[in-house]
């Protein structure tokens, strides 16, 4: 499984390397923030950019190549004992309306909020999308990797928007100027759409985090057995704000959603 992640998406993190290696060496061998602090031998802020950057590209890494949350095998929920204890809460109550599915594709037993992915032919429990940046799903398993990922990386591109304005000098002519500082203009381009487009990545899934849902539950409510019966309003996963934020980023283990929408179905009766 892990070797299907990592080969699924290899040239896309070669590039998303090569284009930060080459970003951040534009920065620093121009006449900018960073380079002026570094002749002066004041080494703090060049030292804070280069372990952002690099905090970003690891954090990258491990929402890329870490699992996403693949649904195990039926021989391997009956195997062990966690796994046919998992198998026996999937199992619904008298309360829910819901059955247990397989899946139409791989044929696998699917949990609550799983989704086959059909680029990564498998289903991911937690189903969030699957994101072509990283290379991989985004599920239960790497979805708080994925924000802090992109929390560390809208830091490294504010910065390196601003760095990259630092160094554009004036010349007397328009075809001088843009000579002498084609390579900060194209950074500062290439940083400053990228940086837009992390803001709304973040600001969605954080709002999506806070309200206990997924971007797939969000886009196709209407279709999706276990919510399209429930008011627009109402949410089986929604604990508060709070709440949710907790257990979005600090709670680790598998969770089952089958016991938590039974219970809120009970409390809706």
């Amino acid at each position: 499984m892990c070797q299907r992640v990592f080969r699924a998406g290899c040239a896309v993190r070669a590039g998303h390397v090569a284009v930060t290696w080459v970003v951040s060496w534009t920065l620093f061998l121009h006449d900018t923030d960073l380079r002026r602090c570094e002749e002066k031998g004041e080494l703090a802020r060049p030292a804070g950019f280069a372990l952002l950057v690099l905090l970003s590209v690891l954090l990258y890494f491990a929402a890329s190549l870490m699992d996403p949350g693949f649904v195990r095998a039926d021989c391997e929920l009956t195997a062990t004992s966690d796994g046919h204890a998992e198998l026996e809460d999937m199992m619904p109550g008298a309360s829910t309306s819901c059955q247990l599915r397989r899946c139409g594709y791989c044929l696998l037993l699917q949990p609550m909020r799983a989704k086959h992915c059909r680029v990564c032919k498998h289903c991911v429990r937690r189903y969030d999308h699957h994101c072509p940046w990283i290379g991989n799903c985004v599920g239960e398993r790497n979805h708080r990797w994925f924000l802090l990922y992109l929390v560390a990386q809208l830091l490294a591109l504010l910065w390196a928007v601003q760095t990259s304005w630092s160094g554009i000098i004036f010349a007397p002519t328009w075809k001088l100027w843009l000579t002498q500082n084609v390579f900060l203009l194209a950074a500062l381009a290439f940083t400053g759409v990228f940086s837009g487009v992390v803001i709304l990545l973040l600001g969605s899934h954080l709002y999506l985090a806070s309200i206990s849902t997924t971007t797939w539950e969000f886009m196709s409510r209407h279709r999706i057995s276990y919510l399209k019966n429930f008011d627009m309003d109402e949410n089986p996963f929604d604990r508060g704000v709070m709440c949710n934020l907790w257990n979005f980023f600090c709670v680790c283990r598998t969770v089952t959603w089958e016991k938590v929408h039974s219970r809120f179905s009970r409390n809706s009766l």
